[in-house]
């Protein structure tokens, strides 16, 4: 049998069954747990399976279609999109900040990372070393309150002085938007 040919019947273990150790596989394919390993790691690179301290495991997907947002439903095309990566490398997007923070406080022990865009200079960076202004006075036209995120807390203390609203790290603002959500409407309509 040929790698690719381990790799599919691998793929169909897995969907079928969930989960599946090496030394089953091997056992099952006729093959050394070695070759299993090396036939595993473009998959697993690939995200199409996981390998788990018991085996292997079946990736799961998000339940929400991709590109709309996992906690208020809204379209996620726009530049403040925020990619929540799951420990399970699953990945959900929310539409914005504000649904990122609330859908990380959701589920935080599930979460390996946040992933958000810099308000001003439109770059890619991580949340948890982000600042976050929350009520300035510029409209967006997405959830309220409605939150900004910027890399640089210089920059951001520099866009509070024009706009106003309040700055916040990460685990603050978390707790700022779940406070300012238990007085009013949720952003889910």
């Amino acid at each position: 049998m040929l790698p690719v040919e381990r790799q599919q019947q691998i793929l169909t273990w897995i969907e079928e069954e969930g989960a599946l150790k090496v030394s089953e596989a091997s056992r099952r394919l006729g093959v050394s747990e070695m070759t299993v390993y090396r036939d595993i790691q473009p998959l697993t690179e690939q995200g199409k399976i996981l390998k788990t301290s018991n085996g292997l495991a079946r990736v799961s997907l998000p339940t929400v279609r991709a590109d709309h947002c996992v906690y208020c439903g809204k379209g996620t095309s726009s530049r403040f999109a925020v990619q929540i990566i799951r420990a399970d490398h699953g990945v959900e997007q929310a539409c914005c900040a504000h649904c990122g923070l609330l859908r990380y406080g959701d589920a935080k022990e599930d979460v390996a990372q946040v992933i958000c865009r810099d308000y001003l200079a439109d770059t890619t960076i991580g949340a948890r070393s982000a600042s976050f202004l929350i009520g300035a006075d510029v409209r967006l036209n997405c959830c309220d309150p409605q939150v900004l995120v910027f890399g640089s807390r210089k920059d951001a203390e520099r866009f509070r002085a024009g706009f106003g609203g309040e700055l916040y790290g990460f685990d603050e603002a978390i707790q700022a938007v779940q406070e300012e959500m238990d007085g009013g409407a949720c952003c889910r309509g």
